[in-house]
């Protein structure tokens, strides 16, 4: 689908849309329509964040405090097995990250950011609602199963509207992730400089926002949820949500809005065609100067110099492609520029590396799911007091190791490493990459020492009582499971910054959207693993002699082996990393036939002249 030219919903609030980009495939007929309508935009920037920021943080503490503790809650008051639980929070939170795909697709083909995020805030609203209703209404959920070891599942009626409930929520999140952030972006002129520091000021407070969400929903809503009541706790949300919508709205008249102007999807589409219809022509001897490369005025995406790979073929042009007035090709599905085809050169190159980090994310996945299984049967209290933390509020840790780390990473590791590299961020981006790699291979080792640690201590010690359909309470303080959080959370800091920094560095500047939610695509691909490895090991270790490894009662299973089996396989990952990663040309970077093209400079301008006329 072609881009089309500027437009915006409203001429005093709306926001430019980019002018044209080799990968959307756009003309430069829409050059003038974005000079005219740049000038009669209102950029409103800090003015609209109250209303950007607030409804960010109440929907923050809404989505994660309902979705925080759900692994308990399927548990406790849907009475299902640990295994089928977690099987359908890992299915569940891939579904989410593969629907950020799907709506930046959508969001920037047809709706638009102010529409999709309309439909996502009522959704997550309304998700955060259903969910509640399973818990205050006491036909939607199983009859309460207390002290019993054998307790009645929940009814086909009430596992349908838990997935009503939770499929109102994959629309919301799906939709919010991959928009949201760029909305606020929006609101901010990017050609000025106060508009350059608002942008990344509202960086700042975004990822500060979605870290205070974490740390309020892990312990305030987890603990009224687990030690006062599930109903009051799931209202929490529900109510912050409601509180988001209205703000969200309130601020209505004042946004600068865009309106979908076409998918960048089409572009990469024109090139494999054009390179396959073309697979047969001879390759040219100075690509850097005879490939057809037109690139009009006011282009968007950073102009790159030639690499020696593939696709080559689809910018050759032969005398039945012809071309414009304007020098742009008259059909672009036979045609493309070399830019074009160095665009998605640089997609294609990125794909191995986003491979290896969705394998990371099964790490994460697990870390975040089978300690708090551990801490249910561990040592929760804390002082003399009595005071027990919720088992679910234990994946805080993994939050402020990573929190802590930023700052550590920040002010002292990158100075030094300055020093030590002449690189301005210390280490390159795929060596903060597999740096984090590497704390996710550690931090699985160690949970599997920690974990034979637990079940031995249970095994051959006093424990404390019986935790309800799970097992004897080892006597081990569940302070032991920070390191292993601690460790995934000093991953993440290398790994989920570094890669989101590396997607938005590597990606056309048109295509930031889609490289923000090919991020969380590949953390939906670990959560589908997840599911797919503790089902799969759960019907394979069930009727072993030494046991299953993911019995109800951890005491009985081998939990440590299946970290050792995750260590393992984050081992070879680490290895396949490393391979790709010391074949990887960055975007832009020097190459063999860089000094050509300077050398054939004046050449190449000839050249496009001569195609232009």
């Amino acid at each position: 689908m072609e881009r089309k030219p500027f437009e915006v919903e409203t001429t005093k609030t709306d926001e430019d849309q980019k002018p044209y980009s080799a990968v959307d495939g756009g003309g430069s007929d829409s050059v003038d329509s974005f000079d005219e309508d740049q000038k009669k935009l209102v950029y409103r920037g800090w003015k609209v964040m109250p209303f950007i920021i607030g409804n960010e943080t109440f929907e923050k503490i809404g989505i994660i405090g309902t979705l925080s503790n759900l692994l308990v809650y399927l548990t406790q008051v849907f009475n299902l097995k640990k295994y089928t639980a977690a099987t359908i929070i890992n299915a569940f939170s891939g579904t989410i990250n593969f629907g950020t795909f799907l709506a930046a697709f959508l969001c920037d083909t047809y709706f638009g950011r102010y529409k999709t995020l309309s439909v996502a805030v009522v959704a997550c609203f309304l998700g955060s609602l259903a969910i509640l209703l399973t818990a205050a209404v006491p036909g939607l959920h199983p009859t309460p199963c207390g002290t019993k070891s054998s307790c009645e599942g929940p009814g086909a009626g009430q596992i349908l509207f838990l997935m009503l409930g939770l499929a109102l929520l994959v629309v919301g999140a799906g939709g919010i992730r991959p928009c949201n952030l760029a909305f606020g972006a929006d609101q901010f002129n990017p050609k000025s400089e106060s508009g350059k520091k608002g942008i990344n000021s509202f960086f700042n407070w975004y990822f500060f926002t979605f870290t205070f969400a974490q740390i309020i929903s892990l312990t305030l809503v987890v603990y009224i949820q687990s030690n006062v009541s599930w109903t009051i706790g799931l209202s929490i949300p529900v109510g912050l949500m409601f509180l988001a919508c209205v703000i969200f709205f309130a601020g209505h008249k004042l946004y600068v809005k865009v309106k979908a102007s076409g998918s960048p999807l089409a572009g990469i589409a024109r090139v494999i065609a054009a390179a396959i219809s073309k697979r047969g022509l001879k390759p040219v001897k100075q690509p850097w100067v005879d490939l057809y490369n037109h690139i009009p005025r006011n282009y968007a995406n950073l102009t790159l110099k030639y690499t020696d790979q593939f696709l080559d073929k689809a910018a050759i042009m032969t005398p039945e492609d012809k071309l414009n007035s304007d020098g742009t090709a008259s059909d672009p599905w036979k045609l493309c520029t070399m830019q074009q085809v160095e665009e998605v050169k640089c997609i294609i190159r990125v794909i191995p590396i986003w491979f290896a980090c969705a394998i990371y994310y099964l790490a994460i996945s697990i870390q975040m799911t089978y300690p708090v299984f551990q801490a249910q049967q561990s040592d929760r209290r804390l002082g003399t007091g009595g005071f027990k933390m919720p088992a679910a509020t234990y994946v805080v840790f993994l939050m402020t190791g990573m929190t802590v780390f930023i700052i550590i990473y920040d002010r002292v590791l990158v100075p030094s490493l300055k020093r030590v590299t002449g690189l301005d961020t210390g280490i390159t981006l795929l060596q903060r990459i597999g740096a984090g790699i590497f704390f996710a291979v550690l931090s699985l080792l160690v949970s599997g020492f920690i974990e034979e640690r637990r079940r031995s201590i249970a095994l051959t010690k006093q424990t404390l009582g019986m935790e309800p359909r799970t097992g004897e309470i080892s006597s081990m303080s569940a302070m032991w499971l920070i390191p292993q959080l601690v460790l995934a959370g000093i991953a993440e800091a290398f790994t989920a910054i570094g890669q989101m920094e590396f997607y938005y560095k590597q990606f056309p500047e048109n295509m930031r959207s889609f490289a923000g939610s090919i991020f969380y695509v590949g953390a939906g691909v670990s959560s589908y693993l997840a599911s797919f490895l503790i089902s799969t090991v759960h019907r394979t270790t069930e009727h072993s002699p030494s046991g299953n490894w993911l019995a109800e009662d951890l005491n009985k299973a081998k939990l440590d082996y299946f970290y050792f089996m995750l260590t393992g396989l984050m081992f070879v990952n680490m290895v396949y990393f490393l391979i790709m990663a010391k074949f990887y040309r960055y975007k832009g970077s020097d190459d063999k036939v860089i000094s050509a093209i300077e050398t054939n400079e004046d050449e190449t301008k000839q050249k496009q002249e001569k195609n232009s006329v």
